[in-house]
């Protein structure tokens, strides 16, 4: 049992890894902005709480790995699933949302697959 817990929090850093990199790329703010111990500008913010919880949603990972995964605490994290959750009324936030989230797990499943072939190959 414990290679697959290895194997899995393997794979959760690869996810969070690429949904960082997707998430920053197109809110246009730092990856360590997401990350950030202090309130940043509006962007910044939105952009972590769209990670956040494109990270519980996409990923399925617990509130309370969510929050730790961005420096914050679990409440934080539900706040910010609740708050993007509301905002997905508007089609164009839902329609990017959608494509977010398509393009994380394309891009942590190819990574995982190269990863992994570099390990066997």
């Amino acid at each position: 049992m414990p290679h697959r817990r290895v194997v899995r929090t393997s794979l959760r850093a690869t996810e969070l890894r690429c949904l960082k990199a997707v998430v920053s790329s197109a809110f246009s703010v730092r990856e360590v902005e997401l990350c950030a111990a202090s309130r940043s500008r509006a962007r910044a913010a939105f952009a972590r709480q769209v990670a956040m919880y494109l990270a519980h949603i996409t990923f399925g990972m617990s509130l309370v790995d969510v929050g730790s995964s961005f420096g914050r605490d679990r409440s934080t994290a539900r706040h910010a699933c609740r708050l993007v959750e509301d905002r997905r009324e508007d089609w164009a936030l839902d329609y990017a949302l959608d494509h977010l989230e398509r393009a994380a797990r394309l891009w942590a499943f190819s990574v995982a697959a190269g990863e992994e072939g570099i390990r066997h190959g």
